[in-house]
This record gives C-alpha cells, sequence and structure tokens, in this order.
C-alpha cells in the first residue's frame, strides 16, 4: 500500500466584525495602549456579539476552506474541532458544524488543548489518514474567548480575541503535506493557565459566579519561562523527524500569544524577521484558531509557494505544546 500523506488542500477563517481596540480597554479596564503593545504586541482584537457562537465562525471557516480545496462537505470524512469555548458542554459543538456544512457522512468530534489544540488536531487527521481510515478531513481551531474573560482582570481580558481557522486535509502520494508532528503535555502546571469553575470538580452554582471561578485565570510570568523553552524543543523535535534542519523552514507560523515569545524561539532556531509571521497586533490571541487563521492569511496574500516549508509551533493550557512542519 503506497504511503499517504495529509495535504493541505484549503484554508480559511472567520473573525466577528466588532474590533476592540487598546483604547477601548483603556476605558474599561486600568490599562494602557502602551502597556498593552509592550508586553504583547496586540493593538486590537475582533469580539463576538451576544448571539454569535464558535460553530458559526468554525462553519463559515470551514466552507472557506472546502471550496479552495474544491472539495464538498458530502466529500468529507472527518471533523475535527479544537476549542475550549464549546457552544454548549453537550453536544460536541463539531456535531453543530457538520449539521451546518451539511457534512453527511463525516464523524465529528471536539478536542481540547488549549491554545496547542490545531496542532493536536493536524496529528490526530494525519495518524487517520495515514492508517487508512479517513481521505477527506477538516481541521478546524477556534475560539469565542471574550465570553469566558473577566473584564476588570487586566492581566487577561487584554490578551484575547475571538475567531476560527481552519485546513481542509487531503489524502495523497508523494513528498508534499504533513512531514511530522510534535506534541507534548504537562498536567502538574495546569493550574498556569485555568478556568476552575462549571465542570465536575467545581459545578456551576451561585457560589461559583460569585467567587468568579467561570473565568479564564493566568500566572503569566510562570507561563512565559517555560513556553519559550519547550516551543523550541517541540519545533527541533519535529524538524529533527523530518529530517531537516531549522535553515530549511521558509515560513514560521507560531501560535499569536506574545511577541516576545515568537521572536526569542526564532531567534533561537536562527530564523530572520521576514520568515516569522505575525498578525497578534490586529487579531490578538485566539487560542487554537490563532495559527489556522494566520496560515489563511498567509496562503491568501499568495505569499506561501510550492516547496515551501512551514513549521507550526504553539504551547497553551495544559500545560500542552507542540509543533508541526508541512511541505507546501
Amino acid at each position: 500500500m503506497e504511503n499517504l500523506r495529509s495535504r493541505i488542500r484549503g484554508t480559511g477563517h472567520a473573525l466577528p466584525e466588532k474590533v476592540l481596540t487598546n483604547f477601548d480597554l483603556e476605558k474599561m479596564v486600568d490599562t494602557s495602549d502602551e502597556w498593552i503593545t509592550t508586553r504583547t504586541g496586540i493593538r486590537e482584537r475582533h469580539v463576538a456579539a451576544e448571539n454569535e457562537s464558535l460553530s458559526l465562525f468554525a462553519a463559515e471557516a470551514g466552507k472557506q476552506a472546502l471550496d479552495m480545496a474544491g472539495m464538498s462537505a458530502s466529500e468529507l470524512d472527518l471533523i475535527i474541532l479544537a476549542t475550549v469555548t464549546m457552544d454548549q458542554p453537550i453536544p460536541a459543538s463539531s456535531c453543530f458544524v457538520q449539521d451546518i456544512l451539511g457534512a453527511r457522512k463525516a464523524a465529528a468530534f471536539d478536542i481540547q488543548a488549549g491554545c496547542s489544540g490545531f496542532i493536536y488536531g493536524l496529528a490526530i487527521a494525519d495518524q487517520f489518514i495515514r492508517a487508512g481510515g479517513a481521505k477527506r478531513i477538516l481541521v478546524i481551531g477556534g475560539e469565542i474567548l471574550s465570553k469566558f474573560l473577566d473584564w476588570k482582570d487586566r492581566s487577561t481580558c487584554v490578551l484575547f480575541g475571538d475567531g476560527c481557522g481552519a485546513v481542509a486535509l487531503s489524502a495523497e502520494p508523494g513528498g508534499h503535506g504533513l512531514l511530522s508532528t510534535s506534541i507534548h503535555s504537562d498536567g502538574s502546571n495546569a493550574d498556569f493557565i485555568t478556568l476552575p469553575g462549571g465542570g465536575s470538580r467545581i459545578p456551576v452554582s451561585h457560589e461559583m459566579i460569585d467567587a468568579n471561578l467561570h473565568t479564564i485565570k493566568m500566572k503569566g510570568n510562570e507561563t512565559f519561562k517555560i513556553a519559550v523553552r519547550s516551543l523550541e524543543a517541540t519545533c527541533r523535535e519535529a524538524i529533527e523527524r523530518a529530517g531537516l534542519t531549522p535553515a530549511d523552514v521558509r515560513w514560521f507560523v507560531p501560535h499569536q500569544a506574545n511577541t516576545r515569545i515568537i521572536s526569542a524561539v526564532a531567534e533561537r532556531l536562527g530564523w530572520p524577521p521576514e520568515s516569522v509571521y505575525l498578525n497578534i497586533d490586529r487579531i490578538g490571541n485566539t487560542s487554537s484558531g490563532s495559527i489556522p487563521i494566520a496560515l489563511d492569511e498567509l496562503v491568501r496574500a499568495g505569499k506561501v509557494k510550492e516547496e515551501d516549508v512551514l513549521l507550526f509551533a504553539a504551547f497553551g493550557a495544559g500545560l500542552t505544546w507542540g509543533s508541526a512542519l508541512v511541505r507546501w
């Protein structure tokens, strides 16, 4: 049986219309444009309306990816949706997406790996394709984080934005497609990025909400230190598994969490700024949505050429981290 690779045939992304700038945040919380920009690189982010849920943006991103790939939803074997901000606890939001797209024969499930979710989704999809279990897969990463934030907590509310990105994968022979993946986790540091309430450990109650346990909490300084080291290691691992070197990478498309983290990783691996794609200034941290959103922008701008090697890498809640190497 011929070896098959997971080839990205289409990309897409969808963002809410509303834009929230740092100057808007200055009126809401004790912060400043200068403080946010200097520490994160973020200038503005998109925020969903009250009646807008994750599945709407996930389906639109998926539709765009399918259109670019020349695939119909009816051809899909599988839909994988990476998110921590589902429409509702039951059922999986991927089932809503499947219904909106009309992907009647596709199995659908959600995964949760924080900001690394899209990388995890790619790794899972690749296993299905290599094992012959699926030929056409839609991998979506996205969040509506604005509805899970404490808008009085300046350490978190300035960081996150809403949006979804997607890739349409096709099982194909040859040297193009996903070359390698690397995924890791460390549950001993789970409290670094967490949303404590609403699950079976601390169920929904008036007391839980009064204690503000239904919003995201972060230990920013601790996360920063581990993120740079872990991202460098996972990038090197994916590159080595593919038998390549950092110099072979044309585009580094990282999770858009913090420009200082991204710059530190790129510097350690010897990548010049012009090979690193950034959109964090306009979109903020969309967690599992950030890499596929950035990739779609890069592709639609005509900057990705055939034979280019792209490296995706992310670090997030769990703690989780991972990378994926692709030949276009």
